[in-house]
């Protein structure tokens, strides 16, 4: 009972906060749940970053339901990449059961079912609020780093960018990017080589093919009008609870590029306009990527250096970025140190491939004197994790092996007929679901082509007729100097014969 107690007392002094908190669910020890011994995060470190990882079929998406509503409940508002299609129950309050009561009671929570404020968008053709970003807000350098192009191929993106600034040329979408380049290696070739330099063909063409591979993934759909703002993000419903921004993702896993690109641009977007907040006492936003090794997958090491950049600077901006998936080896480990909440479901040790996974994640814990960690991770239930956090002061809190509460929302995805409801009721709908294709560099250079095909057509008729008139005066003038000809000898003959016909008289005289 003593060492319960020792216990009890080291998981409340380390996850003791002054300020407004989160509650995860409760310690286990030797397998037993501790009632009252609460797991506490302070909504102060939320912005830290975190990870959510375990094996398939753990628990993973309810602990990230778990967060989404908690978060949504304090005000804060939430993004949510819902790859697997399941996360829309959010929008419905949980039926309920037994199991969630006999689990509440263990922890020491009420369970109160209720339904949350969500926002279903879509980067592709399923219904939702539409994502879409511009190719001129992605910029030459982040294009370029997407595209995984080389540096000379870099720099003659760069003076696509810079030509199409300079003469108000719009890039919003991919065909406007594949015609400037198809008219710097053509038509605009002597223009572009004049102020900026030269631009291999080769180059511009290797660029066109990897423009087209992204297109291939449904990039198309996602460069255009109109942009999404990201403020509209942060949006509260009446009640003063934070907003949960599903994103429906269940036809993207083949496209891991697309994702990337989006995530990316997303970010960056974010970091851009959102206001620096320093060490605010809450989040502004929370973002959480499901299945985020596809965030990693394909990525070139340009790209690497970018997201792991931006998620060390984008802390400050008060958003919290949570990476949920399989094996925390599935992070680079550049982004992983900057993991302030580690959420660590069970794992499964099949092969020796596994066991040095659970070898290597143990080592990501702090040590403990009441668990070992390597086999606690093996020994883990459904719905039961590792949990490490930071306190109020960033340090790190006591490792716990933690019950988790159940989601307060449906653990099912959402009917069409309420899916379609929520849609209809969205205020986000109207303002993105629009198709704008306003003039911009495909329809001002297509337009200027034709002018100028037309101007040297013109002109080509008019030498053509200069050329046969020229023709003809020659011809016109052939036919009098042989007529001419003609009739002097003509006259000739005449003469002649008169002459002959003179002599005869006389002679016959």
């Amino acid at each position: 009972m003593s060492n319960t107690q020792e216990f009890l007392d080291h998981i409340n002094t380390g996850y003791t906060t002054k300020g407004d908190f989160i509650t995860l669910g409760a310690a286990m020890l030797n397998g037993e749940t501790i009632t009252d011994a609460h797991v506490k995060i302070p909504l102060k470190t939320l912005n830290r970053h975190g990870l959510i990882a375990g094996a398939t079929g753990t628990g993973k998406t309810k602990t990230l339901q778990v967060l989404a509503e908690n978060l949504s409940e304090k005000g804060i508002p939430v993004l949510l990449m819902d790859i697997k299609g399941d996360l829309s129950g959010l929008g419905a309050a949980s039926p309920g059961h037994p199991k969630i009561d006999e689990r509440h009671e263990k922890i020491g929570i009420p369970f109160d079912a209720k339904k949350f404020p969500i926002e279903i968008l879509s980067l592709s053709k399923q219904d939702g609020v539409r994502l879409k970003a511009t190719v001129s807000e992605f910029g030459p350098v982040l294009f370029s780093r997407i595209l995984n192009v080389t540096e000379t191929q870099a720099g003659i993106m760069s003076i696509i960018f810079k030509y199409c600034d300079d003469n108000k040329l719009p890039l919003l979408d991919l065909k406007d990017l594949k015609k400037v380049l198809q008219y710097a290696t053509r038509e605009g070739k002597e223009e572009l080589e004049k102020d900026y330099g030269r631009i291999s063909t080769a180059s511009t063409g290797s660029i066109l093919r990897k423009i087209v591979e992204l297109e291939q993934q449904g990039a198309d759909l996602f460069f255009g009008e109109r942009s999404f703002e990201v403020n509209d993000l942060c949006r509260l419903d009446d009640n003063g609870k934070g907003l949960i921004n599903i994103i429906r993702l269940t036809d993207i896993q083949d496209r891991p590029k697309l994702f990337s690109t989006f995530m990316l641009s997303l970010l960056a977007e974010i970091y851009s306009t959102f206001p620096e907040q320093g060490d605010s006492d809450r989040p502004e936003l929370v973002i959480f990527l499901d299945e985020a090794h596809l965030i990693f997958k394909q990525a070139s090491n340009a790209l690497m250096d970018q997201i792991e950049s931006i998620v060390k600077l984008i802390r400050s901006k008060g958003v919290g970025l949570y990476f949920v998936t399989q094996n925390p080896t599935d992070v680079p480990d550049g982004v992983l140190s900057q993991l302030g909440l580690k959420v660590q479901h069970a794992l499964r040790a099949f092969t020796a491939k596994d066991r040095k996974a659970i070898k290597l994640t143990a080592e990501n814990y702090p040590i403990s004197s009441y668990y070992d960690t390597k086999e606690v991770l093996t020994s883990l239930g459904i719905g039961e994790a590792l949990v490490s956090a930071l306190d109020e002061k960033g340090r790190p809190t006591p490792l716990a092996s933690t019950m988790l509460r159940a989601p307060m929302s449906r653990m099912d995805v959402l009917s069409p007929e309420e899916i379609s409801t929520i849609l209809k009721d969205s205020s986000l709908s109207e303002k993105y679901n629009e198709h704008i294709d306003r003039e911009s560099a495909y329809e001002i250079l297509s337009e200027k082509i034709e002018k100028a095909e037309a101007a040297e057509a013109k002109e080509i008729a008019k030498k053509e007729r200069e050329k046969l008139k020229k023709t003809t005066s020659r011809s016109s003038t052939k036919r009098s100097s042989a007529t001419e000809k003609a009739v002097v000898k003509v006259l000739t003959s005449a003469t002649f014969i008169r002459g002959a016909l003179g002599i005869l008289n006389k002679l016959f005289k």
